[in-house]
């Protein structure tokens, strides 16, 4: 049976607040049992999801845009696509739900990627007119949590709902 893969996307120049809730989202992702996939790269939410999962013993995943890319120490298994933001649609596709922290143009455009593909996106932590955006979209696909607790609590009702 294939492992529940989370994707967590979220900005490189992340924010103290972000990064401290990477690290805790990533934490709880590896003691639920899935596995986290990030941009694997070992700047911001990427490199916080991916230490976060890896003290609580979890597995994961980065998917790379360059030969070159600087990688998190944290990631187990590189997948390097030489193809830079067109690697989102990786991310998106390789994951069963996305949880976003923080907020760019790459994390914008992964979570338009999920809408088309019909996944499932929990913003963490989005400001209030990313929220209305991103819902009015799609508000079936589109859950918003406050805290690293509500965003565990709704990825478990949305992989639940998969099987």
């Amino acid at each position: 049976m294939p492992k529940t893969i989370v994707g967590v996307m979220g900005v490189g120049e992340a924010t103290p607040l972000e990064i401290q809730t990477a690290y805790e989202l990533g934490a709880g992702i590896a003691r639920s049992g899935w596995v986290v996939l990030s941009g694997g790269r070992n700047v911001g939410v990427m490199d916080a999801v991916s230490r976060g999962a890896k003290s609580c013993g979890g597995l994961t995943i980065g998917i790379l845009p360059h030969q070159n890319s600087a990688m998190s120490d944290a990631i187990d298994i590189p997948i390097i696509t030489d193809m830079g933001n067109a690697r989102n649609n990786i991310n998106v596709l390789s994951s069963q739900a996305i949880v976003t922290c923080g907020m760019g143009a790459g994390t914008a455009s992964e979570i338009a990627l999920a809408l088309k593909a019909k996944k499932s996106v929990i913003l963490l932590g989005a400001e209030s007119i990313a929220q209305t955006f991103w819902r009015s979209l799609d508000p079936e696909r589109v859950s918003i949590a406050a805290t690293v607790e509500e965003a565990l609590c709704q990825l478990k009702a949305i992989l639940a709902a998969q099987k």
